[in-house]
């Protein structure tokens, strides 16, 4: 374990975790429901090894927070976390506190579940828009579309150019991981051999989970959806976190056969950063935006 950030009088301990510990978060994480890609902590972790924190008493595993900082503007904030038979004890706050001066002065975002969205908000964050959680058995063409390629190593740059227009930071080495990760399935959709947006996904605990599904219109969106669906079973299950405010997007999911199932709130600690929000059909991820 490493060095503790705090100790406290509750004997919690706080500590950046390496990535073999971490592993248990996504236990966590599958037992509140959130259904997290089955290699998702590979991909999540080595953005920022230094921004995962656990809490601990007497050794055990009780609380954890991620901080991850994308670059000297921005960071994320996720997998906050407390195991229930610890809770109502002020274990996670203690826990935030000792990890989040990780962001330094960096914008900070996250996406709260609307119960949390009060707590957040005394912390000094502010909503931004909503997010969806789309999920069903999806109604599929069986076929790749038209215009859609498989992601390759030599299309890379030309991805995340297009990725830094739609996230607030840009993430080359975290695509390099997320975009060809064992079992992740990747496709861009190309005009005039123009990105014109890109999708991934991936198994989880639940099915499947596409993210992100970047694209400059309904249409580009639509078929990177039946292309990443096109290698699923009639039984498979899709799960997509899609914002609010892009109604194309909610057009997409419902014509595809998927329901709408709970709600989250992206909040920042500051304006919300620019960035082309119309493009943004399902976001990344939610412990890592």
């Amino acid at each position: 374990m490493s060095n503790p950030l705090t100790q406290d009088a509750t004997g919690l301990t706080v500590a950046p975790a390496p990535l073999e510990d971490w592993h248990l978060m996504a236990e966590w994480a599958a037992a509140e429901g959130w259904n997290p890609g089955d290699g998702d902590i590979a991909c999540f972790h080595p953005t920022d090894p230094a921004g995962f924190f656990i809490g601990r008493i007497d050794g055990e595993p009780v609380s954890a927070v991620s901080v991850v900082n994308y670059d000297e503007r921005y960071a994320f904030l996720g997998f906050y976390l407390v195991v229930p038979e610890a809770r109502g004890r002020g274990l996670g706050l203690a826990t935030w506190r000792a990890a989040f001066p990780h962001a330094g002065d960096r914008l900070v975002g996250l996406d709260a579940v609307p119960a949390q969205q009060a707590n957040y908000e005394r912390s000094g964050f502010s909503p931004a828009y909503g997010n969806v959680r789309w999920a069903g058995r999806p109604r599929r063409t069986g076929e790749v579309a038209a215009g859609t390629v498989p992601v390759t190593p030599e299309r890379l740059p030309a991805i995340t150019a297009y990725d830094s227009g739609c996230h607030p930071a840009e993430r080359p080495a975290f695509l390099a991981r997320w975009l060809t990760a064992p079992g992740h399935t990747a496709y861009a959709r190309l005009r005039e051999g123009r990105v014109t947006g890109y999708g991934v996904i991936r198994p989880s605990r639940d099915g499947n989970r596409i993210g992100p599904l970047f694209a400059d219109s309904r249409d580009d969106a639509e078929a990177l959806f039946d292309s990443l669906t096109a290698h699923l079973g009639p039984e498979d299950v899709v799960a997509v976190d899609m914002p609010e405010p892009l109604a194309p997007a909610a057009a997409l999911a419902a014509d595809r056969g998927l329901e709408a199932q709970f709600p989250t709130v992206r909040m920042y600690t500051g304006p919300a950063p620019e960035v082309r929000t119309d493009r943004i059909f399902g976001a990344t991820s939610l412990e890592l935006g």
